[in-house]
């Protein structure tokens, strides 16, 4: 790994893409899973690289509904395998959540290696290895799945999860809950509680509010008008940034 100061001012930033790229070279991210990332943290760029309000919001409800649910499963692919492996394993044991590998870019090899990275971080079952059912309308290897996993799950977790698939299990009549930065994807779209925040940060904020024992700050939790408002404050912080900097004709320094 390349050499980075912490006094670096985007230390995290380039250390968490140091480590998908180790991860990449290892087989457990996908090649595709760098694009991704990027894609993503260009969106964390446009929030502020924080939780938004609405945002902590929506892991508070979903922590709940997790933690409420009959037969709760936390999906995980590579990338979240490398950026968040024990608070995966926490929220899991929080919820009574089961954990299942599910790729995109599936082979036998990745799974088995991201099963045995949750596994050395505490994980006492992972399923996915050995899948016996399928996701109607997915074809070939991704629509794999375990029957005793997200086949016969009521609400579902999907972390930096692809839109087909967050699509063909809402098509499955389950409750689909997302971790994605971007709001405006097809995965943001079709979950019914769509958290738009760093992976990593959402699933802390999770834990967090699981242990303190609290209630949700809302009970009718609309979806639509949340992720909206998401949209506005990224609308709303371009706007005032160009106007300052028209204003004071000294443009901020961009993020590199």
């Amino acid at each position: 790994m390349t050499e980075i100061p912490p006094s670096h001012p985007r230390y995290r930033s380039l250390m968490t893409r140091e480590g998908l790229v180790k991860g990449m070279k290892k087989g457990i991210v996908a090649e595709a899973g760098l694009i991704a990332h990027g894609r993503g943290e260009a969106f964390d760029y446009l929030i502020g690289e924080r939780t938004l309000p609405g945002a902590l919001i929506a892991e508070q409800v979903a922590a709940q509904t997790l933690k409420n649910a009959r037969h709760p499963v936390i999906s995980v692919n590579g990338n979240t395998a490398v950026l968040a492996p024990k608070e995966i394993i926490e929220l899991a044991g929080l919820t009574g959540a089961r954990i299942e590998v599910n790729l995109f870019h599936r082979t036998e090899e990745r799974v088995g290696r991201i099963v045995s990275i949750l596994k050395k971080a505490g994980a006492k079952e992972v399923l996915g290895e050995v899948p016996d059912a399928r996701i109607p309308g997915l074809a070939h290897e991704r629509g794999k799945c375990s029957s005793k996993g997200i086949w016969s799950a009521d609400i579902i977790l999907i972390p930096l999860e692809d839109g087909d698939r967050a699509q063909a299990l809402k098509k499955m009549g389950r409750f689909v809950i997302s971790i994605d930065l971007n709001p405006l994807s097809r995965t943001s779209r079709a979950a019914d509680i769509s958290i738009v925040d760093e992976v990593s940060r959402a699933l802390k904020n999770m834990i967090e509010f699981l242990k303190s024992g609290k209630e949700p700050g809302i009970k009718d939790f609309d979806n639509r008008l949340y992720l909206g408002r998401i949209v506005d404050h990224i609308a709303q912080g371009l706007m005032g940034l160009y106007a300052k900097e028209e204003s004071t004709g000294n443009p901020e320094e961009s993020k590199e």
